[in-house]
């Protein structure tokens, strides 16, 4: 049934398009008067009544509509145009459009992308525009690049073009991040683990007290999703896992590309795990544990320590502790990451490159569609995309700190206004507005950490024989490594067999795709020293 309506909608979106095309393309020459020159600080054209179409996302809040949200609005009245938009549910979104992509016919002005065109597919299919041909048309978007060259390197596909307008996320603030119940911590007598020694001997007290006070011996002491082990207990040993792009692959300080898991630090890490395992510090069933469990814990007061992306630590975990007054003493807190034996802690940070816009090669309205997306870009409209309106969803104080509304406070209406509506737009995320958002004590605990956070491995494009070999052995290698990493923790397969493991995958052709990784991070450098 669902792939029968995904069809219906392609259907019926393509057909839109095609009208909304060929009704409008002939208009695109008197898009603007004689003379006119956009200057990245007002409206896009001059001409009243001019059109541009665009493809995106819907909200994820199926109350709101984001083409009669007035901070959508706002930036389209702004450049003095009318977006005929094709809005889709993000759930169907990928499904939706790709057919449509695929064939490459009737497509609108501006797309989001389905992904990040990570193999270069729709690049090398000359379906979008390169957009650094038109930078005397993006004055603010081609600033934004030079004063962030990550971005920059990584959106710089093979062939030296940039064609695609991001959606910036947040990298250093909120990450993941070890989390603590300062209640539990405060009747241990302990103080927060700084390396994994301390974090065990913690463990091993909770294991064996009663922390909730019930008489009963019903305590976990750390829940935590699978998912986040590697980033929780491998730095420890050196070794810098992502959850993205090249999942696994980093660089040491030479430049020299490694595969994580086929370390011997990564040896070092399972046999850590298998530690925790043996002694019931890490559950039996920790492969299968939910966020949903772990809030019920905490609400049951029956565990101690967590590890989540840091927005958790007092807008959910917190909240639910029978105890929690709002203050640090009594909530679940976000801490420091823990040493090693040799190596320094550190927490893995976010890729700035969240989705990406592109404006159509066969658009007949391309200059209007690339002056719309940097209008979209600038300084102004971004403020607008994080605070919303002034009066309405914040207010400035006297020091000219700004604050979020009662009324802003509601989630539904905020969401209703189109706050940080990336699903149209490539917005940028805040950390000034999240700070405003979480409990003061949260916000100021993690500033304290930005200095722990470390890079991941970058968005990068691949070649289409890059993307060949990549494609061909990674789904085996990360299938295998993933079977392994559970059976060397439980002990079904004898840590002394790693050799024989780390054998395997490159008889899976690992170091064919390190080859690749290499090359993709030298050619990452090389752009990054231009």
């Amino acid at each position: 049934m669902k792939k029968t309506i995904v069809a219906m909608m392609v259907a019926f979106t393509t057909a839109t398009l095609f009208a909304g095309g060929a009704k409008e393309s002939s208009s695109a020459a008197r898009s603007v008067s004689d003379g006119f020159v956009y200057d990245g600080t007002g409206r896009i054209t001059d001409k009243e009544g001019q059109h541009i179409s665009e493809l995106a996302q819907n909200s994820n809040y199926t109350t709101v509509d984001l083409r009669k949200a007035e901070i959508v609005q706002r930036v389209q009245q702004e450049a003095n145009v009318t977006v005929d938009w094709t809005l889709i549910d993000p759930t169907n979104y990928k499904d939706a459009i790709s057919p449509m992509l695929a064939a490459g016919n009737d497509l609108p002005d501006i797309v989001l992308l389905p992904n990040l065109d990570e193999n270069q597919q729709y690049i090398q299919s000359g379906m979008f525009e390169p957009l650094d041909t038109h930078f005397d048309e993006m004055p603010n978007y081609a600033r934004w690049l030079d004063n962030n060259p990550v971005v920059k390197a990584s959106l710089t596909a093979s062939d030296g073009h940039i064609y695609y307008v991001p959606v910036i996320n947040v990298t250093n603030n909120y990450q993941p991040v070890l989390m603590y119940n300062m209640k539990w911590l405060e009747k241990a007598g302990k103080t927060v683990p700084t390396n994994l020694d301390e974090f065990v001997d913690l463990l091993r007290y909770y294991k064996s007290h009663d922390m909730n006070g019930n008489g009963k011996q019903d305590e976990i002491p750390m829940s935590m999703m699978a998912e986040f082990l590697p980033y929780t207990f491998g730095p420890a040993f050196g070794l810098n896992f992502t959850s993205e792009q090249g999942s696994g692959f980093f660089a040491e300080d030479s430049g020299k590309v490694v595969y994580a898991q086929a370390t011997k630090e990564y040896k070092d890490y399972l046999t850590f795990l298998n530690s925790l395992y043996k002694e019931g510090l890490l559950e039996v069933e920790y492969t299968t544990l939910t966020r949903d469990q772990i809030i019920e814990r905490f609400a049951n007061d029956k565990t101690g320590i967590t590890f989540d992306y840091g927005w958790q630590s007092s807008m959910t975990y917190s909240k639910q502790l029978p105890y929690y007054d709002g203050t640090a003493a009594t909530g679940v807190v976000l801490q420091r990451p823990l040493d090693g034996p040799i190596h320094k802690g550190f927490y893995v940070g976010r890729n700035p490159v969240g989705s990406v816009y592109g404006v159509t090669a066969s658009s007949g309205r391309k200059d209007l569609a690339i002056r719309f997306l940097d209008c979209a870009t600038k300084d102004s409209n971004q403020d607008m995309y994080i605070w919303g309106i002034e009066g309405k969803s914040y207010t400035v104080d006297a020091q000219g700190k700004r604050h979020f509304t009662e009324q802003a406070r509601d989630n539904t209406w905020l969401q209703s206004l189109g706050i940080n509506p990336a699903q149209v737009f490539p917005a940028h995320q805040s950390v000034a507005s999240t700070n405003e958002l979480v409990a003061p004590w949260h916000a100021e605990q993690d500033q304290a950490l930005e200095k722990y956070i470390k890079s991941p491995w970058p968005f990068i494009y691949s070649t289409e024989d890059e993307a060949s070999i990549v494609s061909m052995y990674m789904v085996d290698i990360q299938t295998y490594v993933d079977e392994m990493a559970v059976s060397f923790v439980n002990g079904t397969t004898p840590l002394p067999d790693y050799d024989s493991y780390v054998t395997a995958l490159n008889k899976l052709n690992l170091p064919e795709v390190l080859k690749v990784r290499q090359a993709q991070y030298d050619r990452y450098q090389k752009t990054m020293r231009k």
